[in-house]
C-alpha cells in the first residue's frame, strides 16, 4: 500500500472515529434528557412531588399547546428573541469599537480601566428601575437592560484579547514599514478571534438574561412578562413552560454561535 493511501486510510479512520464520538455524545445527551422527563412525570403522577408547584411534562405540554393555539407563544417568543438579538449585536459592535479605541490609545485605557471594572461589577438588576425612569417602559428599556448586563465585561475581554496577541508579530509589521492600523488589521484582529468568539458565546446568554430582567419590570409582552404574570396569578405551569422555552432559546443561540465559530475556524485553517 502506498504512503498516500495509508494517509488517506488514517484520515478516514479519524473522521469515522470523530463522527462516532459526536454521535455518542448526542445520544447520551438525549438519553439523560428523556430520562429526566420520565422521572419528572413519574414523580408528579405518583405524588412524590406536588404537581401544582412543580408541574409535569404532560402539563407543560398542554400549556404549550394552548399557547400555540391562541398564538400567544409566537408573539411572546418573537418579542424576546428580537430584543435579545438586537441587544447582542449592539453589545458586540460597541465592545469591538470601544476595545479598538482603547488599544489605539493606551493612556485612555489606563484612565477608563477602573471605571469599566466598577461598572461590570454592579448588579444590573439594580439599574433596571433607573432605566424605566429614564427611558420609560417599552422595548428600548429592555434592550438597554440587555446591553448593560454584557457590555462592560465584553469590552474588558475584547481589549484583553487584543493585548495578548504576540507582540513580535506587531514589531514585524512596524519593521516592514506598516502603521498601527496595519498592525491592528493584520495581526490584532485575526489573533483575537478565539477570545472574541468565546466572549460572544457568553454575551448571547448574558443579553438574554438582561432582556428577561427588563421584561420582568417594564414589559407587557415577552417570556419575562409571562414568568412574572404566571407567578402572580399562581399559574405555575405557565411559569415553568416559559422557563423551559428560555432554555431552548439559550441552547439555540449557543449552537448558532458554535456553528459560526466552527465555520470561522475552518476558514482560518484553509
Amino acid at each position: 500500500m502506498s504512503k498516500r493511501k495509508k494517509e488517506l486510510t488514517k484520515q478516514e479512520a479519524f473522521v469515522r472515529q470523530h463522527r462516532r464520538h459526536h454521535h455518542q455524545i448526542a445520544f447520551y445527551r438525549l438519553f439523560f434528557f428523556l430520562l429526566f422527563l420520565a422521572l419528572w412525570e413519574l414523580s408528579a403522577r405518583l405524588g412524590w412531588i406536588d404537581s401544582f408547584f412543580f408541574s409535569s411534562p404532560s402539563q407543560v405540554g398542554k400549556c404549550l399547546w394552548g399557547m400555540v393555539l391562541d398564538r400567544s407563544l409566537f408573539l411572546h417568543v418573537g418579542i424576546t428573541l428580537a430584543e435579545t438579538v438586537v441587544s447582542f449585536l449592539l453589545v458586540f459592535l460597541i465592545s469591538l469599537l470601544s476595545a479598538t479605541l482603547l488599544w489605539y490609545s493606551p493612556k485612555l485605557s489606563e484612565i477608563t480601566e477602573p471605571y469599566l471594572v466598577i461598572l461590570n461589577s454592579l448588579p444590573k438588576s439594580a439599574l433596571a428601575p433607573l432605566f424605566i425612569v429614564w427611558l420609560g417602559t417599552g422595548s428600548t428599556t429592555i434592550v438597554v437592560a440587555g446591553i448593560s448586563v454584557a457590555l462592560f465585561g465584553s469590552i474588558i475581554s475584547f481589549y484583553t484579547g487584543f493585548q495578548q496577541v504576540d507582540s513580535e508579530k506587531i514589531t514585524l509589521i512596524y519593521t516592514l514599514g506598516g502603521h498601527k492600523k496595519d498592525a491592528f488589521r493584520k495581526v490584532i484582529l485575526p489573533g483575537s478571534i478565539p477570545i472574541m468568539l468565546s466572549t460572544t458565546k457568553v454575551n448571547i446568554g448574558l443579553a438574554l438574561v438582561g432582556v428577561i430582567i427588563g421584561e420582568f419590570l417594564a414589559a407587557r409582552r415577552g417570556l419575562g412578562y409571562l414568568i412574572i404574570y404566571g407567578s402572580q396569578v399562581f399559574q405555575l405551569n405557565l411559569v415553568i413552560t416559559s422557563i423551559l422555552i428560555l432554555c431552548v432559546i439559550a441552547m439555540g443561540f449557543y449552537k448558532g454561535i458554535q456553528y459560526i465559530e466552527h465555520r470561522i475556524k475552518i476558514q482560518l485553517k484553509m
